[in-house]
């Protein structure tokens, strides 16, 4: 992989720091901002233990509505990093503040839209983990809904047996829904209800966005483009989860455009992506072109980080090349593995590898065996996602077998 030489300026260590802007685009989380710098703060300062370099944390120097300062000092060189968190929780939030009847509504329009399409047997051939953890709130709703139904045919029987059948079927209807609220209340604890408005979010459309994320997807565009016209070394974009399809589609946007003759080197992270989730979706041709499209570029570095210990993430499938949009000349992305087996220790991958939830978010935290993925010195170290992994091979172990049904570009 060739990387323009004149797009990855390397600072000179005596002079002054490498200057990176960063735009962290999260996945679907109803959560404030906060967390990521918190989570920022709390793994880079072990990382950084660990490892044997400096990492620090200031207010954010820059505009826009949430984000920090890290300057880091690794091997003698330093480096300054400005970033930002691309908010949408607040249309993730508006997104699950359905009913409880309305969320029962969404799983059979869900599992119709992935069932009826014939994209959920196509994602079976590539991970199960994934797929297992689609069919969790489906499994679990409906277990929810049984058991409540249960409990309530009891209790009306009863009811009805030692008065009148009406007062059964109220106790029955009163049971049901007093069980169904509360196992909305324990959510936080088994996710089925926060799961299945996900999965409902990607496929409420067929795979296309909706109007209100694609308009601040553009608001996302322009803040990305404005740095791109600014004094730094690097602009890194980083997308986890579902986030990274919203990075895809907006970057092919920004190249569309054009991009400015001085300019940053520009890199695109993306971590536990589960783009085949909609990129199978017979109405996703935006994202499959997106796709595509930024799959051959030059002005870009894209760079994909996955790990088959996290069963909620598409581990080592290319995204491009598993969707059936793959060119001939395609580059990117270079498919890197996280190894957590390899990268954490032992003990601390028993302590995780049946929190499932935790592992989706273990690229953004510190690892005790680091490979040559360190997420703190991608985002605040002193070389460009480029200049770092340029001699990177691939991992052996990635998937590009095309199986997707619906390759329309259109």
């Amino acid at each position: 992989m060739k990387i323009d030489p004149t797009l990855q300026r390397q600072p000179d260590a005596a002079a002054k720091p490498f200057r990176r802007r960063v735009f962290y685009i999260p996945g679907y989380d109803p959560f404030h901002p906060r967390r990521y710098r918190e989570l920022f703060r709390k793994e880079g300062t072990e990382q950084a233990r660990i490892s044997g370099y400096s990492l620090d944390l200031k207010p954010k120097t820059t505009k826009g509505p949430y984000g920090w300062h890290a300057a880091a000092t690794i091997d003698g060189q330093t480096a300054e990093a400005d970033v930002e968190v691309l908010v949408w929780s607040d249309l993730v939030k508006r997104s699950m503040s359905n009913s409880i009847p309305a969320t029962y509504l969404q799983l059979v329009r869900t599992a119709w839209a992935y069932i009826g399409s014939g994209a959920l047997f196509r994602l079976m051939r590539l991970r199960k983990g994934p797929m297992i953890a689609a069919l969790y709130p489906i499994v679990f709703l409906i277990a929810q809904l049984l058991i409540s139904a249960v409990i309530g045919w009891g209790l009306g029987a009863i009811a009805a047996h030692h008065a009148h059948w009406s007062l059964g079927l109220a106790v029955f209807a009163l049971t049901v829904a007093a069980g169904l609220r509360w196992f909305r209340s324990k959510d936080h604890k088994v996710f089925a209800y926060y799961l299945m408005h996900d999965y409902a979010f990607s496929a409420q459309s067929g795979g296309a966005n909706p109007p209100e994320l694609e308009a601040r997807m553009a608001e996302f565009r322009a803040s990305i483009r404005a740095a791109m016209g600014e004094d730094f070394d690097e602009v890194l974009v980083v997308g986890h989860s579902s986030g990274a399809h919203l990075g895809i589609s907006i970057l092919a946007d920004m190249l569309r455009e054009g991009l400015p003759a001085n300019r940053p080197a520009l890199g695109f992270l993306s971590l536990g992506q589960v783009v085949p989730m909609v990129s199978f979706l017979p109405k996703a041709q935006r994202l499959r072109a997106d796709l595509a499209f930024l799959s051959v570029r030059d002005e870009i570095t894209w760079v994909d980080v996955t790990a088959p210990g996290d069963g909620c993430a598409f581990a080592l499938c290319d995204p491009v090349a598993v969707t059936g949009v793959a060119l001939p000349d395609q580059k990117w992305p270079l498919v890197v593995s996280a190894a957590f087996t390899q990268t954490l220790s032992a003990q601390r991958w028993q302590e995780l590898k049946r929190r499932y939830f935790r592992l989706h978010f273990q690229y953004l935290c510190a690892f005790d065996r680091p490979g040559d993925y360190d997420y703190f010195q991608i985002t605040a170290g002193p070389q460009s996602l480029g200049e770092r992994y340029r001699n990177r091979a691939p991992s052996r172990s990635r998937i590009t077998r095309a199986v997707n049904r619906h390759t329309s570009t259109a």
